[in-house]
This record gives C-alpha cells, sequence and structure tokens, in this order.
C-alpha cells in the first residue's frame, strides 16, 4: 500500500490530477500522523480535522487536472486568517472569533487545490524566536529537548514530522529563516510586494513577508508560485552567478559557533566546484544595525499590541510593547531603513547572492520562554539568531536552506540573500546545493 506521509508535494498533487490517490485519502493520513504525534511536537494549535476532509471531497468536483496543489495538505501560521477559525495570534488577549474569509494566501492555496488542515502554534503576537504560550508549545521534531523556533515554529515543526508536506508562515525578522533552519527546512522570506502581506497592523512596518515552509526547493518553488501568483520555472541551463561568503555577524558582539561557519564555509566551497563565482567578502554592516533592530522588533509589538488588554499579554509582550512605543514614531519615517538599503546596495551590486549561516548556534531549549523575563529573552534570542534581521530592515528576499547536520544530529543551515527580485536566482542556487549536498527531509518520530 502507497503512503502519502512524506512524499513531498510535488508528488502528491501529480498522484491526485493522475488520480491515482483521491484527496480524501491523502488528507486523511496526514491527519493519522497528526493524530499520532502531535502530542509529542506540538505544531497545531488547532486541527480541521472534519473540514479538511470534507474540503478535500469538495475538490472532486473541480479539474483536479488545472490544480497545482491539488489535494496537497498545508498548515497554515495562526496569524492569518481562515474561514470559520479563530485567528488567536498565540495570545488569550485576542479575541475567539471565527474568520468570515480567508487572508489572501490561504485564499490562493485553497485555489490551487490545497486543503487546510490546521493553524499552527506561534509565540505571542508573533514576537520571539521560540514558539511557545498559552495555546502550546511547538518543538524541534529532530530534538524535541529543543524549540522548533520562531515565530513560525508551530509550522515548521508540522512540516518537519511528516504532518503537512507544505505549510505557510510569515517573516518580519526572521519567522521563517529561523525554524527552518532549525527543522531542517527551506524556507524563504520573498522580497517586499511580492507576496500579498496583511500581517497585522501594517506588516510590521512593511517588514513582514508571507512566505513557503517546504521540505525541498521544488515544493518551495511550486507554493511560491501560489502565493506569488506568478510562474517561476528553474532555469532551463545553469546560470553562473557571483557569491559572496561571510560568517561575520551582523549584530555586533554576536559570535557564530563552529558547525555553523563551517557549513557556510562548505557550501560556499561546493558552489566555487559547480562553477560559480565565490569569493569571501563581508557587507558593509554599520554599527546602528543592532539598535534599529531592536528598534524596529519592538515597534512593530507595540503596534500590535495597541487595541489588547495588556493583563492578558505575558509580561514579556508587555514589556516588549512598552519599549517599543517610544519607537513607533521614529520608525514610521522609514530613515534608518532607507539608509541601510543606501550602504548595502553597492554591495549586491557587485554580487548576486550572499551566503552566511543561517543561525548563530543552535537553538535554545523547550520550555517555558513566556514565562521568564524580557530581558532573558532578548538575549537567547540575538545570540542564536543575529543573521535573519537586516533583510527584514532592506526588504529584500532571502533563504535558508539546510546543510550539514549539528553535532546533536539535528539539522545545519545556510542562508542566501539577494538583491531585489532576486527570489528565482536564490531558489537556484537552493537546488544546486540540494543536489550537491542532498538532505534527509523529515524527522524520524516512531
Amino acid at each position: 500500500m502507497t503512503t502519502w506521509v512524506g512524499r513531498t508535494a510535488t508528488e502528491i498533487a501529480a498522484a491526485v490530477r493522475e488520480q491515482r490517490v483521491t484527496p480524501r485519502e491523502v488528507v486523511a493520513e496526514h491527519l493519522a500522523r497528526i493524530e499520532r504525534f502531535d502530542g509529542r511536537v506540538g505544531a497545531f494549535r488547532t486541527v480541521r480535522a472534519d473540514a479538511a476532509l470534507a474540503e478535500a471531497d469538495e475538490l472532486l468536483s473541480r479539474d483536479l487536472g488545472q490544480l497545482p496543489l491539488a489535494g496537497v495538505p498545508v498548515a497554515v501560521k495562526d496569524n492569518l486568517a481562515v474561514r470559520g477559525e479563530a485567528r488567536r495570534n498565540g495570545s488569550a488577549a485576542t479575541p475567539d472569533t471565527p474568520a468570515g474569509e480567508d487572508h489572501v494566501t490561504v485564499a490562493r492555496l485553497r485555489a490551487a487545490g490545497a486543503v487546510v488542515v490546521g493553524l499552527t502554534n506561534v509565540p505571542e503576537l508573533c514576537v520571539f524566536g521560540t514558539t511557545e504560550g498559552v495555546h502550546g508549545t511547538a518543538r524541534n521534531p529532530w530534538d524535541l529537548s529543543r524549540t522548533a523556533g520562531g515565530s513560525s515554529g508551530g509550522s515548521a515543526a508540522a512540516v518537519a514530522a511528516g504532518m503537512v508536506p507544505l505549510a505557510l508562515g510569515n517573516d518580519g525578522m526572521g519567522s521563517l529563516r529561523i525554524p527552518a533552519a532549525n527543522c531542517g527546512l527551506v524556507a524563504l522570506k520573498p522580497g517586499h510586494g511580492v507576496v500579498p502581506a496583511g500581517i497585522g497592523h501594517g506588516d510590521w512596518f512593511g517588514m513582514s513577508e508571507n512566505g513557503p515552509l517546504a521540505t525541498t526547493v521544488e515544493d518551495a518553488r511550486l507554493m511560491f508560485s501560489v502565493l506569488a501568483d506568478t510562474e517561476q520555472p528553474p532555469p532551463a541551463e545553469p546560470v553562473t552567478r557571483s557569491i559572496a561568503v561571510s560568517v561575520r555577524s551582523p549584530l555586533a558582539g554576536v559570535r557564530v559557533t563552529r558547525p555553523y561557519t563551517t557549513a557556510a564555509r562548505q557550501a560556499a566551497a561546493l558552489l566555487s566546484e559547480a562553477g560559480h563565482r565565490v569569493r569571501p567578502a563581508n557587507p558593509p554592516y554599520p554599527v546602528w544595525l543592532s539598535t534599529t533592530s531592536l528598534a524596529h522588533w519592538t515597534a512593530g509589538t507595540a503596534v500590535d499590541a495597541e487595541d489588547l488588554d495588556p493583563r492578558r499579554l505575558a509580561r514579556r509582550t508587555r514589556v516588549h510593547a512598552a519599549v517599543g512605543r517610544r519607537f513607533v514614531t521614529g520608525v514610521r519615517t522609514g530613515v534608518r531603513r532607507e539608509q541601510l538599503r543606501a550602504r548595502l546596495a553597492p554591495f549586491f551590486a557587485e554580487h548576486d547572492v550572499l551566503l552566511t549561516p543561517a543561525l548563530a548556534r543552535r537553538s535554545p531549549a523547550s520550555v517555558a520562554w513566556h514565562e521568564r523575563g524580557w530581558l532573558r529573552n532578548i538575549l537567547a534570542n540575538t545570540a542564536y539568531s543575529p543573521m535573519t534581521p537586516p533583510w527584514n530592515l532592506t526588504g529584500w528576499p532571502a533563504m535558508a536552506v539546510p546543510f550539514g547536520t549539528l553535532p546533536n544530529g539535528a539539522p545545519c543551515a545556510v542562508q542566501l540573500v539577494g538583491r531585489p527580485g532576486s527570489e528565482a536566482a536564490l531558489l537556484d542556487v537552493a537546488g544546486q546545493l540540494e543536489v550537491l549536498n542532498p538532505w534527509r527531509r523529515t524527522a524520524r518520530l516512531d
């Protein structure tokens, strides 16, 4: 008997289109895996078992041959609207009111034939790089003692555990790339305006972008094409690119540990052997990047928390928002972001792609971080995930790509960054890394 759990979205959709399997059979298998393992992993806040099966059956009334994601089960991050479901955003302060319609990205996935099986856990208001709170704790399926990361932690955990082949998340300071790097997944944060955002109150001043979490580059490309409503075919012939490799942390005082620097250098060596022009080069990160990152990070939370009862927010969230309120006016001007783009643009005029470590160290332990103090959370987050914020501030595309393993056997990862409009180039380079250094797709939980 063929099992569809652990198969790629591309394989599943092809089988459904060719009527080798029904959408119900595919969805039912994935729901069974969720029921079996999510008590240990904590990926989902809510599972739409009956609704998902009914929606899978409804697909049979459509022309399956025209659906790029025909019958593919997907998970959606719990800060995006799913028709008929409450959007809790990881908080007790948000209303338990069903959404009247889908977020545009969810609607695009459904129009392409995907079936939403549930909404995934996030840290409160999607603030932190660890996922735990009043609605649940998302653990890394490769190492259940560690957090899956955040804020798209539940989405990443669901894919890495084989509960769905694809998940929808978003990234305001690394919230796709951080959990993808922890969980051995491919994630793409598109450049600004490529995929509809509509996240919270103003997308964290335009820094947040919706994007895919997948086990393969081919699946990430497929889902990105649906989300962006545009074709993203791989190049017909290999393209030689100029690639800069840097293992320097963008944030002063944060050290990148050896497994991650080694991964970046080994990835660079493989790309060089494949014919790319690769050389060491550090972007000219400004000394004020750390304070600018903190100002934007906290100010985004302050705006999102404005209409919520502070008494129902966790203490770390209240403090984060309180700190951010003093920065909102300055952040809204966009001056620092424009200065950063101007500073980094000449570097990307010279280099097509920047290759860096995805993280500085392995993810923190899976503990009740939401019950710990604000400063302790800030230090833990910054120590392990300093590589991602610059590319939200610039609004340029960036990816997390699995590469190698950590000493404990969990996945390691690198980051790829490009100039505006370079999503296809990043996917191309990521696809070459996937061929040159294949990775195991999902964690073994049995």
